[in-house]
């Protein structure tokens, strides 16, 4: 399998062991950064932004996120192609201070929140974690579909906090509303202040015309390609934006250049050499 030559960035990835009652599940589905980020290689992917499973699963429980954050903040130093989010929990409220301090290095490039792992409702505590964004500046990255995080309950805080800048996960994921496909697209057209974006990781993106059908509906600058590797597979999700029925200039916006814009990485360079290493 070939490639296009866009040294694309996944915006969206994960490393460690992910937890499953089917052990077969769990092996597949976990892996750590060098296998995250060899797999990224293989296929064309120079830059992978990723957050540590530690600091997520199991879900619903009494995860120390802090412990987590700090685990990856020194090991995805020593990975090239590795970038980090560092994992918020307004449930864990050190875990703020946490970020605060961790943003201010050049390999950590933003946030990111899980409602559905941490168990919280985002209508609930949007308002804190919203004000924290704009207070930070940093990009976020939130999970979206599901009944802790339907993309509808994002709108009114981003329309209140036009600094924040947020990407919904999960084109296409509607778990928590009956299975529609729309939700995210729909709601980055709501968002009044422009401040909303989606990225493609999620399995409804197989859909035939799905991806196609959110660039005309959003145009190509409000995706950003992200894999949710590796839970699923780099390439896979890769190949789908490759062959989607969209002009090539808006792959490459996908791949690569809407992420260089949306977490500020001009300054890295294309083929994930780390300048801090």
């Amino acid at each position: 399998m070939t490639f296009s030559d866009t040294p694309a960035i996944d915006s969206h990835a994960h490393y460690g062991r992910y937890l499953n009652a089917d052990p077969l599940i769990t092996a597949f589905s976990s892996g750590d950064a060098g296998l995250v980020v060899r797999r990224a290689g293989a296929c064309g992917v120079r830059w992978t932004i990723a957050s540590p499973l530690a600091g997520l699963l199991p879900r619903g429980r009494t995860v120390d996120v802090a412990v987590a954050n700090e685990v990856a903040f020194r090991e995805v130093p020593t990975v090239p192609g590795l970038l980090q989010y560092v994992i918020v929990n307004p449930l864990q409220p050190r875990t703020y201070d946490q970020a605060r301090t961790m943003l201010k290095s050049p390999w950590c490039v933003g946030i990111k929140i899980h409602p559905e792992e941490h168990a919280y409702r985002i209508a609930d505590h949007g308002e804190e974690l919203f004000a924290f964004f704009e207070e930070t500046g940093a990009p976020v990255m939130t999970h979206s579909g599901c009944p802790n995080s339907l993309p509808a309950d994002f709108v009114p805080f981003a329309d209140r906090h036009p600094g924040a800048r947020v990407l919904l996960a999960h084109l296409g994921n509607g778990a928590g509303a009956q299975g529609r496909v729309d939700l995210q697209v729909r709601a980055v057209q709501a968002a009044k202040q422009a401040n909303l974006w989606v990225d493609t990781s999620s399995a409804r993106s197989i859909l035939p015309g799905l991806v196609e059908w959110a660039v005309k509906e959003l145009g190509p600058e409000r995706l950003l390609f992200g894999s949710d590797t590796p839970l699923y597979d780099v390439a896979m999700q890769r190949t789908r934006i490759e062959t989607a029925e969209i002009p090539d200039a808006a792959k490459r916006l996908i791949l690569r250049d809407n992420a260089v814009a949306f977490f500020r990485l001009q300054h890295l360079p294309a083929d994930g050499r780390a300048p801090w290493a």
